[in-house]
């Protein structure tokens, strides 16, 4: 996947993006830096894009 691909989210984060966007460029930030800003939070937040559900639990048997 080439770097700024976004299909590797779901339309939910697509949307969370868009609006943290928004929210930054009402801000006074300009477009570019608005976007950045607005994936590295959803990234920050959701940890990336899809992820399956199946056998992504960090289990540590001791």
């Amino acid at each position: 996947m080439p770097q700024g691909d976004k299909s590797a989210y779901t339309d939910k984060q697509k949307r969370k993006a868009e609006h943290i966007e928004e929210s930054y460029e009402k801000q006074g930030l300009p477009q570019e830096e608005a976007e950045k800003r607005a994936w590295a939070t959803v990234n920050k937040q959701d940890g990336g894009g899809k992820k399956s559900g199946s056998g992504r639990a960090n289990h540590k048997k001791e």
